[in-house]
């Protein structure tokens, strides 16, 4: 049992869990103003745009029964303004982080080797004699 309860301690302990525990926290919080920016603002200007049009009126009456295609209706057209919202505000954040973390440019490494102008091969840029073909290389002063 102890082995049991320390496995579940590091295991809830680990840095993964405990970040998708805060995102999960903050989706959640998320979603509550992104419901309210749909179901308050978005839904209320489109329904003016097409002239009060109210899906919810919409029944498909079959004998008894009837079918609420209206409230399915709507509920489409709230998912594809919730998802396009949510791609909008994400490409915004994108968008803000790309320019806030412009990469510094690297300046290029100093060569560590140089070409032997004898024969040709590659040596270490301190050399003052080849290795390979043991020419006296010309110092840079």
């Amino acid at each position: 049992m102890k082995s049991f309860m320390k496995e579940f301690k590091e295991f809830i302990s680990r840095g993964n869990v405990m970040d998708m525990a805060v995102g999960i926290i903050i989706g959640g919080a998320f979603t509550a103003i992104v419901t309210s920016l749909v179901n308050d603002i978005l839904m209320p200007l489109i329904a003016g745009i097409f002239g009060g049009l109210d899906f919810s009126s919409w029944v498909l009456k079959i004998g008894e029964s009837s079918i609420n295609i209206g409230t399915f209706v709507a509920a489409i057209v709230n998912f594809l303004i919730v998802a396009f919202v949510i791609f909008s505000i994400i490409k915004a954040m994108n968008k803000a982080a790309s320019i806030a973390k412009k990469p510094e440019e690297e300046a290029p490494a100093a060569p560590t080797t140089k070409i032997c102008p004898y024969c040709k091969s590659e040596i270490n840029i301190e050399a003052v004699r080849c290795p390979a073909c043991t020419s006296l290389l010309e110092t840079e002063q």
